[in-house]
């Protein structure tokens, strides 16, 4: 241990900042995109029309027993062939990203909104809302609050998933981490700092998530 050097980190910083904002936009646009998707699945799944509930339910069930690391390969190589032209590992990816958690987020949205006490229902029903109108107004506020937790936790496993984004070449922290850790040969530095600020970051997301659940479900 005393031939280790970690003052290679700091000259490498710059570097490692361009992979962590990767990270970090990649989680973002997913996290958006995959709870607008979700949003749409989860009032598909509770359809009352038993097709339409069926459809949103295969997509959901088909993308949770897939491995991300799949529906990555899949659309970097298939999206290419589908529209004719060269799309790009960063579209590919975010694709990917997207649609994959739009099926987890689609759940935990769902999960939320069954746990609405059907009074709340009845109510907007009899006040003349719609059914969106019900969903937008009374049903969605009250399973965003209880399911916020649940939605930043998901987020944080999103966060440690973007390092799978190597498979294509695509610099996140993880990757730009195993560059230096390679090219520096300072594999023990680096890869000890990159668990280092998986760790902080990964807690401070834990941390947030403890803190919107209600004080009565607190560990």
């Amino acid at each position: 241990m005393s031939g280790l050097d970690f003052s290679i980190i700091a000259d490498a910083l710059p570097f490692l900042g361009k992979g962590l904002m990767m990270s970090f936009m990649l989680t973002g646009i997913a996290m958006v995109g995959g709870l607008l998707l979700g949003l749409v699945l989860a009032i598909l799944r509770l359809s009352r029309l038993r097709l339409v509930s069926a459809v949103a339910a295969l997509y959901v069930n088909g993308f949770r027993a897939i491995p991300l690391i799949l529906v990555i390969f899949w659309f970097y190589f298939l999206v290419p062939l589908a529209v004719g032209r060269p799309v790009g590992a960063l579209h590919s990816v975010i694709i990917a990203f997207v649609l994959f958690e739009g099926a987890y987020y689609s759940e935990i949205l769902r999960a939320g909104m069954q746990s609405v006490r059907p009074g709340q229902w009845q109510a907007a029903k009899a006040s003349g809302l719609g059914y969106l109108q019900t969903i937008r107004l009374v049903v969605l506020p009250q399973a965003l609050r209880k399911m916020a937790p649940l939605m930043v936790t998901q987020g944080v496993i999103l966060f440690q998933d973007t390092s799978l984004v190597y498979v294509v070449s695509l610099h996140d922290f993880m990757t730009s981490a195993s560059i230096v850790a390679n090219t520096q040969n300072r594999i023990v530095e680096m890869y000890v700092f990159a668990a280092v600020v998986y760790f902080i970051l990964c807690t401070l997301g834990g941390a947030l998530a403890e803190r919107l659940k209600p004080k009565r479900d607190r560990a």
